[in-house]
Formats: C-alpha cells, structure tokens, sequence
C-alpha cells in the first residue's frame, strides 16, 4: 500500500486527489496538508511514502517545503504537482529534492502512474519537462561525457524511448517485455555510459 500525503492550498483539489487516490488499487491517502509549515509537521509524523506537492502556497511554499522535508529525511519521496511549468519553478523544486515533477493538466492516469513510480525509486516528468531538461543540458554540455558504443541493438531502442521522455512502464508496453527487464537494461545503460541519471541518459540519446 502506498501512503501519500496531499500537499495543496486549494481544499477542492485536494478532495478530487483524495478521492483519485483512494479509488486507486494499493494506495492511500493518509494525510492533507494546505501550506508548506503543515506539510513539514506531517511529512515527520506520518512518513509517507509518496508526498504530492504543490508548488505556489501562503506562507511556507512548496519548494522550501520540500527542501526542509528532504533535509530531515533523505529517503523522503516528494512529486511535485503544479500548475507552473517554468524554468523558475522547475529546477529549484528539483534542487530541493523533488524527484518527480508533473502538470496540473496531466491525465488521472499520467498521475496515478507517477505516484507508483516515484514509490518506487523512479523520477516521472511530463514529456514537455523532460524535453525542457534534456534541451537545457544539451545547450549546456556541448559534447556528453557518455559513449554508445557496446550497446546492444535492445539497449539501444530502450535509450531512444527514454529520450522520448517515457517511464519504465510506457517503455515496456512499447517493447512488450516486463517492467524488471527495462529496469534492468536502464541499469545497464546508465553503467555503460556512465550516466547518473534518465536526464543524462537522454541527453547521451540525443546527442548521439
């Protein structure tokens, strides 16, 4: 069971996310915050395993929240869920350490899917986040520290869908195998070509 605490200074928002959540097989709400101060006291109290921040709050606001969260526990899962896609709000949520960042407008589903894979250890992104980022490191890196070469030709298909910004899951249904084998050819790449993370994985695509 995933336990997830709703972090929004909007009540109706939180209801709708609430009553997603819980509809939803295997997770939880255990827990509604409406600013950042509150979301801090209950983050401590209630360690959930999935927080869903918002970004823009009275008072305490949700990247400072996030920050303080994390600060105090490390293994803190935060996915921020925000109406501001900008550069101004998106990289210092991910300085923070928000692992996951979607768009208000996202389908139910794009959301349900994101909570279950940052419970896990993933990083989910809107598409056009995803794009933003890898555009951003490629204007910054004018040549990627990573090789292809020693790829296999599976390898190589798995690296062309994460640069298209898709998650484990949306990579498996396209390649009809199972989510633990594209976790392990993403280990697999991430070791070959010496890439921290799927950002610099898809970078290294791209650039390749």
């Amino acid at each position: 069971m995933i336990r997830i605490l709703l972090v929004d200074d909007q009540q109706l928002i939180r209801a709708g996310l609430r009553m997603l959540c819980d509809a939803a097989d295997g997770m939880e709400v255990v827990g509604e915050a409406g600013d950042g101060r509150a979301a801090i006291e209950l983050a401590a109290r209630l360690v959930p395993d999935v927080i869903v921040m918002d970004l823009r709050m009275p008072g305490v606001d949700g990247i400072t929240a996030t920050s303080r969260i994390v600060a105090a526990r490390p293994a803190a899962r935060v996915l921020v869920l925000t109406t501001f896609g900008d550069d101004d709000h998106l990289y210092p949520a991910l300085q923070a350490g928000a692992c996951g960042f979607l768009l208000k407008d996202a389908p139910p589903d794009e959301l349900l899917t994101g909570i279950r894979q940052v419970a896990v250890g993933e990083s989910p992104f809107s598409q056009d986040v995803l794009r933003r980022l890898v555009r951003r490191a490629v204007d910054a890196r004018p040549e990627p520290r990573g090789r292809v070469d020693g790829l296999t030709v599976r390898e190589r298909e798995v690296l062309g869908l994460v640069a298209e910004g898709l998650s484990n899951t949306e990579i498996a249904e396209r390649m009809h195998i199972g989510v633990t084998t594209v976790k392990t050819h993403i280990t697999a790449l991430m070791t070959k070509t010496g890439s921290p993370n799927r950002v610099r994985l898809a970078l290294l695509a791209h650039r390749a």
